[in-house]
């Protein structure tokens, strides 16, 4: 079972009263009191019932008591690119958005593809605050050649691996890739783009491209490797393939056929791409340049449904920091990518909650039970007795504006600065600890 890199320690007890608890997982949606004990879930029972001393109480009348967020899909940027973000600023960011845990890529400088790497991302002398888990790279350097030492990279603590950033585009590189994984049980998290479709390009291919004549790039670049891995799977008896960032109604397509055939493919979608489309590009606005890019209204509405009906298993940030010199340029030229921790629950009520009536249980579920499934990460996801006391409290109602310029990231690379959103984090508890507190 993998571990984090936040230090245990004595955390004493803390009793959480008041509140609702919505715990898919457990099947809790209710009044109930949680009481943590030494980094554990000691009881959660029927409000006013469980009795003895806590050192701590939070009054948490009128607030959602949820099991700790689960992001399944960050960049903390180090080793090497701690000018953008680094795994201590990165963390507290996610602590802010309500994560008490974030798995982080491999696409860093250098790559994390061998077990030292995974080793160094989780010293605690790195300084998160939230439990990190370290994806590592499925190729060597990420390069779509060689792949790494799996087994190794998992005995280090590696908790799945990919070439986030860019594809595993060869038939037998994952070929290969899914059977290793197979027998490790190990995810192989793909990064869904068929460059040779999408070279050159920079946003979406349709009305908008057209009218900034800006190269687009086709959905079918995402569909067909999607179909492509989903058949794979399906072959492959026990792999276990999880696609990121997936964007496409085509893509979903896929997605569904394995699901039905009871192959083990998994699928996240960001805030960005249930939030916003393609011509929210405006006039080369490059806070709205990310990969894959954002699409059309018929591709979100497919999302939308996919979030309600079951078919996508994770909300996931994919968080991606830059510093201004790569945002402040011609939008060809622009990186890649947004922040997006502390904006993604906010925007999951808003815009799943409030405007498309996804019941507030089903979102937590995506948060939570959701994502700790995908990677298994056993004793998350749930605030059942015994398990790790990580804990999301948030009020659903909470009115507020999102202002980049006090984000905890390191970057200010987001197209949400000034967005009124309701749903906020109130706390966030790593094993039985507060690491965020709103003012």
């Amino acid at each position: 079972m993998p571990t984090a890199n936040v230090q245990s320690r004595d955390n004493g007890s803390l009793l959480i009263k008041g509140g609702h608890v919505i715990d898919p997982a457990s099947k809790i949606d209710g009044p109930m009191d949680v009481l943590l004990r030494d980094g554990r879930v000691a009881e959660i029972a029927a409000p006013n019932s469980i009795h003895g001393n806590a050192e701590q109480k939070f009054d948490a009348r009128g607030l959602i008591v949820a099991p700790g967020f689960i992001d399944l899909h960050v960049h903390l940027r180090e080793p090497g690119q701690n000018y953008k973000e680094t795994i201590a600023t990165g963390t507290v960011a996610a602590a802010a958005g309500g994560f008490t845990s974030v798995c982080t890529m491999p696409n860093t400088d250098p790559v994390v593809d061998t077990p030292d790497w995974v080793t160094w991302v989780r010293r605690p002398e790195r300084g998160a605050v939230v439990n990190v888990f370290p994806v590592a790279a499925a190729t060597r350097g990420s390069k779509g050649a060689v792949l790494t030492d799996f087994a190794a990279l998992q005995r280090a603590g590696a908790i799945a691996v990919s070439d986030d950033g860019k594809p595993i585009l060869e038939d037998e590189t994952m070929r290969m890739a899914l059977r290793l994984g197979a027998e490790l049980n190990f995810p192989v998290v793909q990064h869904a783009e068929d460059t040779r479709l999408s070279q050159n390009c920079s946003m979406h291919e349709g009305a908008t491209s057209f009218r900034l004549g800006l190269h687009g790039v086709a959905a079918a670049a995402e569909a067909s490797i999607v179909d492509r891995d989903v058949s794979l799977a399906q072959e492959i008896r026990d792999s276990r393939l999880h696609v990121a960032h997936l964007s496409t109604a085509d893509a979903l397509k896929a997605m569904r056929r394995g699901k039905r055939a009871k192959a083990r493919v998994t699928c996240e979608v960001t805030p960005h791409h249930f939030s916003l489309l393609d011509e929210n590009v405006g006039d080369y606005d490059t806070h709205c340049k990310m990969n894959p890019p954002l699409r059309s209204s018929a591709d979100r509405e497919a999302i939308l449904v996919a979030l309600a009906d079951g078919t996508v298993d994770a909300i996931a940030t994919d968080h991606a920091p830059h510093a201004a010199h790569e945002k402040q340029v011609e939008f060809e030229r622009a990186a890649f990518g947004i922040t997006g921790l502390e904006t993604a629950l906010g925007l999951a009520i808003t815009k799943l909650h409030r405007e498309s009536r996804i019941p507030l249980a089903r979102i937590v579920e995506l948060f939570t039970a959701g994502p700790a499934r995908v990677f298994d990460l056993r004793g998350r996801g749930s605030l059942a007795r015994g398990n790790f006391a990580d804990v999301t409290i948030f009020d659903p109602k909470a009115r507020w504006t999102f202002d980049v310029s006090k984000s905890r990231s390191l970057s200010r690379n987001c197209p949400f600065d000034g967005w009124q959103l309701t749903g906020k984090v109130m706390a966030t508890i790593v094993s039985g600890r507060v690491v965020y507190r709103a003012h």
